[in-house]
């Protein structure tokens, strides 16, 4: 029979929750609030007057949004017309936003007001961009169009009929560029679909959810939370900034069930919460973009009540490739062992494919399941990505002998729960010895005056280098480097311990929350080989 199949897209999900779900809320942003008929035919709306400009199949759409409206409607607009959607983080420098707006191909870009002035100087250095679309009170005396104008514009609230195969290109999505240039990743529709599937059903997603977009949208699609709520019919929740007194209000106003966020928004909730009268009522949380402290763990489920669930993943991977699965038996461990469990990264979700740490002696084997033997992370399936845009040397090096090597460093335990150790770039070796960073950094948030905290490697002459820790303390709570090094060394092996500690007032992440130790390093290390690696 012809026609029967049909391409896995997370598109198909816009028509189900039309279908079945008309009147249910699909998305709130302020005082705004749309139901699925609505949002369809805004949806299509867009996609018929990016249409209407002359974009069609292949074509790729620069998107420069906050977590509003307009940003969820460009995630379905763009790709249901076969264009690619290019979603750019919008805390970037003009230099980097030249840099991806040409690298990317981009013929559309559509911004929020907000970021123009970091926008506008470089538009003349973008040769084939051709139409810039506004969303916002703002303006610029660059040629261009109002978003909400073209909406009304457009006559038609159909759908437009492209044939869509599943493995077209969805998204270009650019890494976070911790170490060097960002790279485009190439994502399919299937790639998506699949990762999305992952989310529904690893994080429970149900047709009454209430999701609070604390996650960026452009930072790997939401995780795939822009689709996978409206698969179900759930209602999305927009945030244009995370403000953790605004989340909140917002807890209790829209009765949210669920969100997610790295362990540095985790962080920030747990601090605001300290002495307040919070509803009781359990939500569930996402985790994921580095190594989540046990502690950060801990607190949260003792402090906001929240179910916490550890995903890990890459841009690379769309991004789900291990999930820490919660078995009732974890329920008769103490909270500390609890929480120790869940800064593990897990075992393989249920449809990614396969993930495992292989060796390093290029063996192809897959390390003991003893949590002591060191390997990296690798993993081949349904969620990796096409390739690196235009950049087929980094695809080969990236992906080889049928696995995509993710950097990471990690154990297996004996029942088989993956634990990263470290990146590969980060890992300290101090007299032969490998110290995992984030192991310490782990045992440095248990300590009570620890608000934030880095560990990197420095030079030293007797070690070759050795873990220096930068700390951003509480505020009001007394501390000392020494009883900060004493603290370590009670509870790690000594040689692991930081042998300097800093007290500093910032600490530079990307967008989305993962540390930029690259920077740190540069102050030590100057012109030997591990600054930048």
């Amino acid at each position: 029979m012809i026609g029967v199949l049909q391409p896995l897209t997370p598109m198909d999900w816009k028509r189900r929750a039309v279908k079945y779900y008309p009147n249910q809320i699909a998305v709130v942003d302020g005082k705004k609030r749309f139901t699925y008929r609505e949002f369809g035919e805004r949806v299509n709306r867009l996609s018929n007057a990016l249409s209407a400009l002359g974009i069609g199949k292949g074509d790729h759409v620069a998107v420069i949004l906050p977590n509003i409206h307009e940003m969820l409607e460009c995630f379905y607009g763009i790709p249901q017309l076969g264009a690619v959607i290019v979603p750019l983080n919008y805390r970037l420098q003009s230099e980097e936003f030249d840099y991806i707006l040409n690298h990317s191909d981009s013929r559309v870009l559509i911004v929020d007001t907000e970021y123009l002035p970091a926008v506008e100087p470089i538009l003349d250095r973008v040769p084939k961009l051709e139409h810039l679309i506004l969303v916002g009170e703002g303006t610029t005396r660059v040629s261009h169009a109002r978003y909400e104008s073209l909406l009304q514009q457009v006559e038609t609230t159909e759908p437009p009929v492209v044939d869509i195969d599943e493995n077209d290109m969805l998204s270009l999505n650019y890494t976070s560029g911790t170490t060097s240039r960002p790279k485009g990743v190439m994502l399919t529709h299937r790639n998506n679909y699949i990762n999305a599937a992952n989310f529904l059903y690893h994080l429970r997603v149900q047709h009454d959810d209430v999701y609070l977009h604390t996650l960026p949208m452009f930072h790997a699609n939401g995780w795939g939370g822009v689709w996978s709520l409206t698969a179900v019919g759930g209602t999305h929740v927009c945030l244009r900034k995370v403000d953790p007194e605004v989340i909140f209000q917002i807890f209790e106003e829209e009765k949210v069930s669920l969100l997610c966020g790295a362990p540095k928004v985790v962080s920030m909730l747990v601090q605001a919460a300290e002495g307040k009268n919070l509803s009781p009522v359990q939500r569930r949380m996402g985790t994921a973009g580095s190594p989540p402290p046990a502690a950060v763990i801990q607190q949260a489920q003792q402090i906001l009540n929240l179910e916490m669930h550890h995903v890990y993943g890459l841009t690379e991977v769309s991004p789900f490739i291990l999930y820490c699965e919660w078995p009732r038996k974890m329920e008769r461990l103490s909270a500390e062992e609890q929480a120790t469990v869940k800064a593990r990264q897990g075992v393989e979700l249920l449809f990614n494919g396969e993930t495992t740490v292989m060796r390093q002696d290029n063996s192809g084997q897959e390390v003991e399941w003893n949590g002591q033997e060191i390997g990296e992370i690798v993993a081949r399936g349904n969620v990796v990505m096409k390739g690196y845009y235009k950049q087929p040397e980094e695809t080969a090096q990236a992906i080889r002998d049928g696995w995509f090597h993710t950097g990471d460093l990690a154990v297996i335990h004996p029942d088989g729960y993956v634990e990263i150790l470290d990146r590969l770039k980060d890992i300290i070796i101090s007299g032969g010895e490998n110290i995992s960073s984030t192991e310490v950094e782990g045992a440095l948030y248990k300590h009570p005056a620890v608000l934030d905290v880095a560990v990197i490697g420095v030079p030293d002459e007797t070690w070759g280098e050795v873990p220096k820790a930068l700390v951003i303390p509480k505020p009001n709570i007394p501390v000392s480097e020494a009883e900060l090094i004493t603290f370590c060394r009670n509870r790690l092996a000594h040689y692991k311990a930081p042998k300097s500690v800093e007290f500093v007032d910032h600490l530079p992440r990307t967008a989305t929350g993962k540390l930029q130790k690259f920077r740190l390093r540069e102050r030590y290390w100057h012109e030997e080989a591990k600054n930048v690696r």
